[in-house]
């Protein structure tokens, strides 16, 4: 009975709500229930205990202290900039390492060797760029001679030849395989675009040869680090050469 009673006299009570923000301060937003104020209060003091301790670190710190990162971080303008480490390899590179055997690379870029070869028999070099310049010098006795010097009269050939540091032809020559006229330029005008595409396509073959070459070279490396367990490396790996290593020496029997 006195179960009963209490549970009649309970389901009659008042319902107890938390304290709502008044009218007054309703500009001022929802007002802060505790359970709101707890979380605020967990993170103000989570943040106070890291920074304490960040403190103390710094604190305790010693200045003659090394670790690696000190290698490759530098301080400009007051913030931290860490060293972009150098690329070990191109996508090309790693593509043809990946799917191509040394066997194949080392067969192509002889293929390409041989190519270079031929194309530099028959260009000579004579043109190449960076190549220094031939130096011929005139000499006279008076100012009234320099004055009225015309190269091209004086070496007997054509002007649009005397630019030419081979096979310069004279105008008696010229007018003997008559190649003299409007021809001429013409015609040396097309011989120098060809020469200029021959050695644009030496200059490709010698890069290509050069790229083939690094390849080789790595996958060279990979296939002896197969064989031998114990090494050090001295040189990592970049995009113009592969990794170099130290093996340990051991005595055969």
């Amino acid at each position: 009975m006195a179960a009963a009673f209490k549970k009649a006299a309970k389901s009659g009570q008042r319902q107890h709500r938390e304290r709502a923000q008044p009218a007054s301060r309703k500009r001022l937003g929802i007002l802060e229930k505790k359970k709101d104020y707890q979380l605020r209060a967990d993170d103000y003091h989570k943040k106070q205990n890291v920074l304490q301790a960040l403190r103390k670190k710094a604190q305790e710190k010693n200045p003659d202290e090394f670790y690696f990162k000190m290698a490759r971080v530098q301080l400009q303008a007051g913030v931290h900039v860490i060293k972009q480490q150098e690329e070990e390899a191109t996508l090309e590179q790693q593509k043809l390492m990946k799917t191509q055997d040394l066997k194949y690379i080392e067969m192509k870029r002889v293929a390409e060797v041989k190519k270079i070869e031929r194309l530099k028999s028959e260009l000579h070099l004579l043109d190449a760029e960076g190549k220094q310049p031939n130096k011929h010098t005139f000499f006279f006795d008076t100012k009234k001679e320099v004055q009225g010097f015309d190269v091209a009269a004086h070496l007997n050939t054509a002007p649009e030849l005397v630019g030419r540091v081979y096979n310069r032809p004279t105008l008696p020559r010229l007018q003997k395989e008559a190649v003299q006229g409007a021809n001429t330029a013409a015609q040396l005008r097309k011989l120098a675009r060809q020469r200029k595409s021959q050695y644009h396509l030496l200059r490709q073959r010698i890069e290509r040869e050069r790229k083939m070459f690094v390849v080789a070279q790595k996958l060279q490396t990979r296939k002896d680090l197969l064989d031998k367990a114990q090494k050090v490396k001295l040189k990592k790996e970049t995009v113009n050469q592969p990794a170099i290593y130290k093996f340990q020496f051991r005595r055969k029997r």
